[in-house]
Parts: structure tokens; C-alpha cells; sequence
């Protein structure tokens, strides 16, 4: 039987790299895009649009889903699209999905560990209570009980990743930020509060925990943690190790943010259970990548 997966977002920074992993595990691979294309099995769709994703829900006929659409950005201003994609349009998807001739054998949401908010547990695991604390973190828990209302109709998993990064990323993430400054060498940065910290994981790590997920299509919550956390002054002292360069900190209140998490890892005891081959690259050696290719 052909395994047929289906990605939203697979233009986004994740999606290219779980398109890359299913692939290798035999996969065809078909993704959504807001924008024309004319990638190999990708197609056009807005999430808003559920007449548009029925459709090619039934077209396509995925086996596998994971769902990486999304307004990810924590400190976007346009409050009313949050809710709106990542609450409105999942429903739209699942609806589709539910309704297909054909239904799936799995289906991987992608939510977010800033669902657990501020919490004295460390690391978190995922009987820990979420308390968000912003826009993006209560819109991704609305998503996950939204999708309780599928779970007798579609086998979902909810994937709690906690932060990671890598080549292509955008600047607007702190971490692909500090690696932009560095390689062109700028002899200051301004950030917020560079003593939070949190967990950093490669990219190309987190996007095989999808698609090993995608396979196991377990009807479960699991966090895609690492069990390590850096601060961003720690982040900033390693860049400067590698790189030789050094550069002065202004700090601008107005990249603080309101509920800020202060420290944010992730217990892996489960995701390891389920995915026994999961693994994390020591974080220099996604900071060297990123420095070098970046």
C-alpha cells in the first residue's frame, strides 16, 4: 500500500525538513502552500478555505497528516488571524478529513510546549497542567481541545514541540537572529532578556520525531523535547566561542515580553517510549551549521 502524506505549511522552515524525512522513510509527499507553486506535490490552499481543503483532502487521499500550518511567531500583532488559522482553520482540515471517502491512518497536529506556561515542574512532562500565557500558547490549547472532538473519528496525535531552530529560519526567532548578527560580524545586538532560557533543538531531529510519529499514529500527547535548556546569554557566549566575534547586548523593553516564560524543558521519557530512535545533536553542532550555512 503507497503511503501518501499530507503536510500543511510544507513551504514553512519545518515543513521542507519533514518533507525531506518522510520521503527517505518511503513516503510520497504531497504539502499545502497559501502562494501558487509549482513544487512537485505541493498545492495551493488557505486553511480559512474549507470547501478548498475538502477537496483536495479527497483528491490527494492522504494516509498521513501532519498539520504545520500555523501563525507561529509568539509576538505577532495581528491577534485576530492567531485564533483564526490555528484554531478555525485545523477545524477546517479536520473536518475535511473526517469527512473523507478515505480517512487517514494518522494525523499529527503540531501544537506547542508554551501551552504549559510558567510552571515551577521541571523538566515538563505532559501531565503538567497548561497554563498559556499569551495569545499564540491559548490558541494552540484551544486547538488541541478542538481536536478532542475528532478523536473518535480521526487517530490524532498532538506534538508539543518545545523550541528548536536551524539553517532557514527566520530572523524574526531569536535564535536565527543571533546567527544572522554573528555572521555579519555586527558589533552590537539588541535583544530582551537574555537570562530566560530554553531548549534549542535541531530542526532536522524535530522533523524526524514527525514523521516517526506520523508512522506510529499513536492517539496520545507528546512533547518533542530535548531535557536541556540555555539561556541567551549562554547562546550568545557559545556564538562568540565558535565565531571568534564578539558583540555588546543593548537591551530594548520593548522585546519583553508580557508573560514571559522563564525557564522552558521538556521531560523526553515519553517521546523517547514512542520513538525510540529519536535523538538531539548536542546544540553547538546546530549552532556551527547554522553559523557556517546560515
Amino acid at each position: 500500500m503507497t503511503k501518501r502524506a499530507l503536510i500543511t505549511g510544507i513551504e514553512g522552515f519545518t515543513g521542507h525538513h519533514v518533507a525531506a524525512a518522510l520521503q527517505a522513510r518511503g513516503f510520497e509527499v504531497h504539502g499545502t502552500s497559501r502562494d501558487a507553486t509549482s513544487a512537485p506535490g505541493w498545492h495551493r490552499a488557505d486553511l480559512g478555505d474549507a470547501a478548498r481543503l475538502s477537496a483536495l483532502v479527497a483528491e490527494i487521499a492522504p494516509t498521513h497528516v501532519i498539520h504545520l500550518a500555523a501563525i507561529a511567531y509568539v509576538a505577532s500583532s495581528d491577534v485576530g488571524e492567531i485564533y483564526a488559522v490555528n484554531i478555525m482553520g485545523t477545524r477546517n482540515l479536520l473536518a475535511a478529513l473526517a469527512a473523507a471517502p478515505s480517512r487517514p491512518s494518522a494525523v499529527v497536529l503540531a501544537s506547542s510546549a508554551s501551552v504549559y506556561g510558567n510552571t515551577l515542574q521541571m523538566p515538563i512532562d505532559e501531565t503538567t497542567v497548561p497554563r498559556p500565557t499569551n495569545d499564540y500558547a491559548v490558541s494552540k490549547l484551544a486547538m488541541e481541545h478542538l481536536a478532542a472532538t475528532f478523536a473518535d473519528r480521526l487517530p490524532i496525535t498532538i506534538a508539543r514541540p518545545f523550541n528548536y531552530t536551524g539553517v532557514g529560519q527566520s530572523e524574526r526567532f531569536l535564535i536565527a537572529k543571533i546567527v544572522a548578527a554573528f555572521r555579519r560580524r555586527a558589533p552590537v545586538i539588541t535583544l530582551g532578556n537574555i537570562d530566560v532560557a530554553r531548549e534549542f533543538s535541531d530542526v532536522r531531529d524535530v522533523a524526524q520525531d514527525y514523521a516517526a510519529l506520523a508512522e506510529a499514529g499513536v492517539r496520545t500527547t507528546v512533547n518533542l523535547a530535548a531535557g536541556v535548556a540555555y539561556s541567551i546569554a549562554e547562546v550568545l557566549d557559545l556564538a562568540s566561542t565558535i565565531t571568534g566575534h564578539r558583540m555588546a547586548v543593548e537591551t530594548d523593553p520593548a522585546l519583553m515580553r508580557g508573560g514571559e516564560i522563564k525557564v522552558l524543558t521538556g521531560s523526553t521519557q515519553k517521546l523517547r517510549n514512542l520513538v525510540p530512535g529519536s535523538r538531539r545533536r548536542p546544540f553547538a553542532e546546530t549552532l556551527r551549521w547554522m553559523l557556517a550555512e546560515g
